[in-house]
């Protein structure tokens, strides 16, 4: 599909067809989840799909915007002088959020746009499509008023709006990994310090397959607060018993072995017990994949999704179903990935048996779900950009 295939029949909502063209993709967490705001370390890629932004200038204070995904929501409109969250106003008040907060932070933005959103990306499916739409405004928005601001900040502005502005109690990695990725590369990323390292995401005979279970999910509306409060209680509970740490992955396996037999709540025992886990195989799988051991990868991976199923609980029965599938049709790997409840997996393949496994796996779901998964066979991507070429990637 060319870009132009979008603009043109909204032409008169962009007063053109000449637009400056912007990208941001979304991402798929490999391993390491729901640690990110505990501290621990995540490892996350950019994939190649993801939210495009199609921008023209309006010499008034009005923002116009409009999305080819959304078009029953019709075109929004907001004005420099009330930028403030409507719940009417659905997905554009993640772009009244970053404009607002680039506006308090004293960048000098004196005019409106027009902004048509379009996305490849899956909504609701935990690959980051809010994270995605957030650090795509932020990028238009330094490209468009010519604003002094690294990628790294418009990422930790991202964050700011989604916890915020939206009411998402959410970590740094989705916005982090959509900004900061390079092709080729996966992001091994200590949440707490924002140290990070590229490492090379070079799958030799294998291949990475995104399924989509197609239970849509909100993460404002899901259980993913819920278990902030529940790690809160249990780390209460440490520092009554005077154990020393700042955040729960600064404790090791050990540690952890230490005062488990502290924990009164076994519940809240469990999410602690996640996090610390987590971050150890967190840590292994990336000496994994520069070791390219894709075996051992597997298994953490498949470790990974036990633990969300049973210690953090944010697994349900459509994405155990497809895990089970993919493990009992010969995949290395298979775990849930972003936020769960719903969403996706990704699932390490080896190649050469990739579609077969992707059609029994499709078989295996609809018949015990009652319907049809989606199945991405991805590529990583650099992070958010302008477009210079004329195609959607």
């Amino acid at each position: 599909m060319k870009i132009l295939d979008i603009i043109k029949p909204n032409e008169d909502f962009l007063g053109s067809i000449e637009t400056n063209n912007y990208f941001c993709p979304g991402r798929v967490n490999l391993i390491g989840e729901h640690i990110d705001y505990h501290g621990g370390g995540v490892f996350p890629t950019a994939i190649n799909l993801g939210t495009y932004a199609f921008v023209t200038k309006r010499v008034d204070n009005e923002f116009h915007f409009l999305s080819e995904n959304f078009r029953a929501y019709g075109p929004k409109i907001a004005n420099l002088n009330d930028l403030s969250f409507k719940k009417e106003d659905n997905w554009s008040n993640y772009v009244k959020g970053m404009i607002k907060k680039f506006i308090e932070l004293g960048h000098q933005i004196d005019h409106g746009l027009n902004i048509l959103i379009y996305g490849n990306l899956p909504n609701g499916a935990g690959l980051s499509s809010s994270a995605s739409l957030e650090v795509l405004i932020g990028t238009v928005l330094k490209e468009e008023f010519s604003l002094d601001i690294e990628m790294i900040d418009i990422v930790k502005i991202a964050k700011d709006v989604e916890n915020k502005y939206i009411g998402v109690n959410c970590g740094i990695m989705d916005q982090f990994a959509v900004g900061m990725s390079k092709e080729n590369k996966a992001i091994y990323l200590n949440t707490n310090t924002l140290d990070y390292k590229l490492v090379p995401l070079e799958l030799g005979e294998y291949s990475l397959v995104i399924t989509n279970t197609n239970k849509k999910r909100s993460l404002s509306e899901s259980k993913y607060n819920e278990r902030r409060e529940e790690c809160d209680l249990g780390i209460d509970m440490l520092k009554k018993n005077k154990i020393e740490f700042d955040l729960v992955c600064d404790l090791n396996i050990d540690d952890f072995k230490s005062f488990e037999h502290l924990f009164e709540n076994n519940t809240i025992k469990n999410r602690i017990k996640h996090a610390i886990f987590e971050n150890d195989r967190t840590i292994k799988a990336v000496d994994c994949l520069i070791a390219r051991d894709f075996i051992e990868f597997g298994n953490l991976m498949n470790q990974s999704h036990d633990s969300l199923r049973d210690l953090y609980e944010v697994s349900c029965n459509e994405l155990d179903v497809l895990v089970d599938s993919y493990r009992s049709h010969g995949a290395t790997g298979s775990r849930m990935t972003g936020a769960g409840f719903g969403g996706c997996t990704i699932n390490l393949v080896k190649t050469n048996i990739v579609e077969e496994v992707i059609e029994k796996v499709k078989k295996d779901y609809l018949k015990v779900v009652g319907h049809d998964a989606s199945f991405y066979l991805v590529n990583t991507s650099d992070g958010a950009r302008v477009l210079k070429g004329d195609e959607i990637l």
